[in-house]
């Protein structure tokens, strides 16, 4: 691979500057394509985008920025896409520095900044080569998210056609279901890399995402995805009926996976989802989207008994296992071999409280069956 070194100054750079959603971002002079397939969407916020401009106008020196020849003349942004894209939006009046924009300079000023010099590395190699490079140059700076590299690892028409659906601000993915019940953001990728994952994990819950990509990546679309994430969220508003902030970051698809061929009344739903919600001993809403369907406590990380609830049934009881198949039924156990147990069980109604506790000897509680060893003294 070839490296060279270049000095390029602004008013270089934003000759014939374009973004648009159509034809994507270019400058210098339309032979520099800033946002390759493979790059993220812009995602620097007014306070990052402010401390370009002010290195520029102060005259400091912004990190080295890395292309790739493409061709004749042709290159394409490996890292420096934030910078550049801030550059530009300011040139061509999108935003403001200080209250002024870029044309209410004065002429001085706007030589300044037209004429300030960019460090530039331009990398000639074969294709693997540059994504190679790419992936190691973008140690600093905005850290790259792991689906971002993911995507110019496996990048091609699969990935350019996913990305419009699940990538883009206001995205279909955006609109359909991921502002209301996807975590993560959908120019980070972050919604991209949730759909693969759910998708892989129906095909077979081993396939890793890289698994996925590798094998569409060369698709002439992403149809079989977007089709499924359609499916998710179909299914998940048909059965909850009713929004809840608590529906937001569940693993929809793992679910739909599992039970999405199963029949459930709505109606049910709700009121079995309604109680939940109103439980004190129910300590993760979010996790009741799950046990609904599994059954399993733990999603709910039910309230505990108090260490003050323990300390006054240890007293009651004094010290003693209360479990009738006991097999030292006289014997003084400490505080800590006893485990706190819900008298009548929660799942059939029992609650968290001092009449539903009592204190069983570690071994007896795990068993069911009584002591199945001599405790420790």
């Amino acid at each position: 691979m070839k490296i060279t070194q270049h000095k390029i100054k602004i008013r270089e750079l934003v000759e014939g500057y374009i973004d648009n959603q159509e034809e994507g971002v270019q400058g210098y002079g339309d032979r520099l394509d800033i946002r390759p397939p493979y790059q993220r969407e812009f995602v620097y916020k007014d306070q990052q985008r402010n401390k370009v401009i002010e290195s520029i106008m102060e005259d400091f020196p912004l990190n080295t920025m890395y292309w790739a020849k493409v061709g004749d003349g042709l290159y394409e942004m490996l890292d420096g896409q934030q910078r550049t894209i801030s550059i530009g939006q300011y040139y061509s009046g999108d935003f403001s520095f200080h209250g002024r924009a870029f044309h209410n300079l004065q002429d001085d000023e706007q030589k300044r900044f037209l004429n300030y010099e960019l460090d530039i590395y331009i990398c000639d190699g074969e294709p693997s080569e540059k994504l190679k490079w790419f992936e190691t140059i973008n140690i600093a700076g905005e850290k790259l998210e792991k689906q971002e590299l993911r995507n110019a690892v496996y990048h091609g028409t699969w990935t350019s056609k996913a990305r419009e659906f699940f990538s883009k601000t206001n995205c279909p993915a955006y609109r359909l279901f991921g502002k209301d019940y996807m975590n993560g953001s959908a120019i980070r990728q972050n919604y991209l890399e949730t759909a693969i994952q759910w998708i892989g994990d129906a095909q077979n819950p081993k396939k890793s995402i890289e698994q996925y990509m590798d094998t569409h990546s060369k698709d002439a679309n992403a149809n079989e995805m977007i089709a499924y994430f359609k499916e998710v969220a179909q299914w998940v508003k048909s059965i909850f009926t009713t929004y809840r902030k608590e529906m937001k970051g569940v693993a929809w698809g793992i679910l739909y996976n599992q039970y999405g061929k199963q029949y459930y009344d709505a109606n049910k739903m709700e009121s079995r989802v309604s109680a939940l919600m109103q439980d004190d001993d129910v300590q993760s809403n979010k996790g009741i989207y799950d046990y609904v369907f599994t059954g399993d406590e733990r999603k709910l990380k039910l309230r505990g008994f108090s260490d003050r609830q323990k300390r006054k049934q240890y007293e009651k009881q004094e010290h003693q296992c209360v479990h009738p198949k006991c097999r030292f039924p006289n014997k003084k156990f400490k505080i800590e071999d006893l485990d706190a147990d819900h008298i009548k069980p929660w799942s059939k109604g029992g609650q968290t409280i001092d009449d539903n506790l009592q204190l069983i000897h570690g071994s007896c509680n795990r068993s069911g069956k009584g002591c199945i060893h001599i405790p420790t003294s």
